[in-house]
C-alpha cells in the first residue's frame, strides 16, 4: 500500500524508531544479529581447527543453508496458520539452545565435526521458520506509512553486524578461545527474546489452519504471487538477478585471485566493498522511506547491478573492479530490500507467510544455485564471458520490466491501494 511521504531523510528513521513495537524489536534483533555473525565465524573456524579440511568447512556451511531452502516453503504455510510471534521466540530459543551446546561441547572437548555438522542441519531447520515468521511480522509492528523505512533500517542493521560480528569473532577467539564466541551468541539471544516477550503486534493476519495440505497451501500462496500484477513480474525479476548478478558477491575469492592476481588482501579488499555498498543503499533507502518511485529505483537497480558486472569483466582493472563490486553490492540490497518493501505493502495478509517465504527462497537459495552455475561456466568459458552472460540475463529481464514499469508501479505506488484478496477469501477472517 502506498503512502504520502510525511518524513524525509533521518527525520523517517527518527519516526519508524519511535514506535514502540518496532523500537523494541530492532533492539533485540540487533544484538541478536550481532552474536549470529559471531557464531558464522566460529563455527568456520572450528571445524578448520578440527579438520583441516575446505570440503568439511563447506559441508558445515551448506548444511546451515540447505534446510532453509528446502524447509522455507512449508514454514511459509505454518507462518500463516499460526502465531507468527510465538514461532519466531520458539526457533529463537532452539538456536540459544544450539549455540550453548555447542560452547559446552567444545569446553568438555567432546566436539566433533559430525556434531556440528548435525547442529548445524537442526538450526538451518530453525531458521527457515524464524526467517518467514519475522517477515511476515515485521509489518505489524508499524504502521503502513512507516513500512518502508522500517525494513531499510532493518537491511542497514544487518549490513552493520556484517561487519562488525566478523572483527568481534576474531577478537573473542584471540582472547578467549573459540568456545566463548558460542556462549556470546547465546547470551545475544536473551535480548531478542525479551523484546519478542514485551512487543505488541499492531494487527493479527492469518491465524487459523485452513483446510488442504501444506504443498496445497503453498502452491496457492504461489499462484497468488505469480498472478499478482505487480509481486509475480517483481519475483520474475528478483529471480534473474539472483540467478545471474548476485552469485557473483559469492565468487570473489575467484575473482580476486584467479582474474587480479591479488590474494586474501584482494579478496578481503572487494569484500568490504561489497558490503560498504550494501550499507550504503541500505542507509539510502531509510531515509528515502516512501513508496512513490520505489519500483524504478528496483529496477534501476538490477540494471546497475548488471552494468557493473559487465564493466569489471570488460575492464579487468582492479581498481575499476572494486568499484565495480560496491556497485554491486548496492545495486543488489536496493533491488532485495526495495522489492521486499514493496511485497510487503501490497501482498494480503492471509497469505503473506507464504510469499514472504518465496521471497527467501528465491533471494537465499537463488545465489547459491547461480553461484554453482557460474563456478561451473568459470572453468568452461571463462570468467569474463560467464560474468557477462549472468548479466546479460539481467538486462534481458530489466528491459522485459521495464516495458511494463507504469503498470507494476501502479500496483505498488498507487494512492489508498489495499492488498488484494487471495483467492481463499482469506483476508475476511
Amino acid at each position: 500500500m502506498a503512502s504520502p511521504r510525511a518524513v524525509s531523510g533521518f527525520g523517517a528513521v527518527k519516526a519508524v524508531m519511535q514506535q514502540r513495537n518496532y523500537a523494541l524489536y530492532t533492539f533485540g534483533s540487533s544484538v541478536s544479529l550481532l552474536g549470529l555473525w559471531v557464531h558464522r565465524v566460529a563455527i568456520g573456524w572450528l571445524t578448520w581447527e578440527l579438520t583441516g579440511s575446505s570440503t568439511w568447512v563447506g559441508l558445515i556451511a551448506f548444511a546451515d543453508l540447505i534446510p532453509s531452502v528446502v524447509l522455507t516453503p512449508i514454514s511459509g504455510v505454518v507462518v500463516d496458520w499460526f502465531d507468527r510471534r510465538r514461532i519466531t521466540l520458539v526457533s529463537q530459543s532452539i538456536a540459544m539452545v544450539q549455540a550453548m551446546l555447542i560452547g559446552v561441547l567444545v569446553v568438555t572437548g567432546a566436539v566433533n565435526e559430525w556434531w556440528l555438522f548435525g547442529l548445524s542441519l537442526l538450526v538451518g531447520a530453525v531458521w527457515s521458520f524464524n526467517g518467514s515468521a519475522r517477515l511476515a511480522m515485521l509489518p505489524n509492528l508499524v504502521e503502513r506509512e512507516h513500512m518502508p523505512a522500517a525494513i531499510a533500517v532493518n537491511s542497514a542493521i544487518f549490513n552493520v553486524a556484517r561487519f562488525v560480528g566478523p572483527a568481534l569473532a576474531g577478537a573473542i577467539i584471540a582472547v578467549g578461545g573459540v568456545a566463548h564466541a558460542f556462549f556470546f551468541n547465546a547470551a545475544t539471544f536473551v535480548a531478542f527474546i525479551w523484546s519478542l516477550c514485551v512487543i505488541r503486534e499492531l494487527r493479527q493476519e492469518g491465524r487459523g489452519r485452513v483446510p488442504g495440505s501444506i504443498l496445497r497451501q503453498y502452491a496457492e500462496g504461489i499462484r497468488y504471487a505469480c498472478r499478482h500484477e505487480g509481486i509475480g513480474p517483481m519475483i520474475l525479476l528478483l529471480t534473474i538477478l539472483a540467478l545471474g548478478v548476485k552469485p557473483v558477491l559469492d565468487l570473489l575469492p575467484v575473482i580476486a585471485d584467479g582474474e587480479f592476481g591479488r590474494g586474501a588482501t584482494g579478496l578481503a579488499h572487494m569484500t568490504a566493498s561489497g558490503g560498504l555498498g550494501a550499507l550504503f543503499a541500505a542507509v539510502f533507502l531509510a531515509r528515502r522511506a516512501t513508496m512513490t518511485g520505489l519500483t524504478t529505483v528496483v529496477l534501476t537497480a538490477v540494471l546497475m547491478g548488471a552494468l557493473s558486472v559487465v564493466a569489471m569483466s570488460v575492464f579487468a582493472f582492479y581498481p575499476v573492479a572494486l568499484a565495480c563490486v560496491f556497485l554491486l553490492g548496492a545495486a543488489t540490497t536496493l533491488a532485495g530490500t526495495g522489492t521486499q518493501t514493496l511485497m510487503q505493502s501490497a501482498v494480503d495478509g492471509a497469505v503473506r507467510g507464504r510469499v514472504m517465504s518465496l521471497y527467501l527462497v528465491i533471494f537465499r537459495g537463488g545465489p547459491a544455485v547461480g553461484a554453482l552455475a557460474l563456478g561451473a561456466a568459470f572453468d568452461w568459458v571463462g570468467v569474463p564471458a560467464a560474468l557477462i552472460a549472468g548479466a546479460l540475463a539481467a538486462i534481458a529481464g530489466w528491459l522485459w520490466s521495464v516495458r511494463r514499469v507504469r503498470r507494476i508501479s501502479g500496483v505498488f505506488e498507487a494512492p489508498a491501494v489495499q492488498p488484494r484478496e487471495s483467492s481463499t477469501g482469506a483476508a475476511s477472517r
